[in-house]
């Protein structure tokens, strides 16, 4: 059976962690910033993880699983 190939988009926007876990950039926060609190930025900035249902999707998409 072929290789498959890993999804660029997901190599660019994810990162694996050693224990398997999927971080990821959370959404709203790439313009229109100061409409939002000060809180709401600081939190927008912090990486999120990818939901336990999709990361085994996930990481087969990333070629890791």
């Amino acid at each position: 059976m072929p290789k498959l190939k890993s999804r660029s988009c997901l190599k660019k926007r994810m990162k694996v962690s050693p224990k398997g876990k999927i971080k990821r950039q959370k959404a709203f926060a790439g313009h229109l910033m100061s409409g939002k609190t000060g809180n709401r930025r600081r939190r927008l900035r912090r990486k999120a993880l990818v939901s336990t249902e999709i990361t085994k999707t996930m990481l087969r998409a990333l070629g890791k699983g």
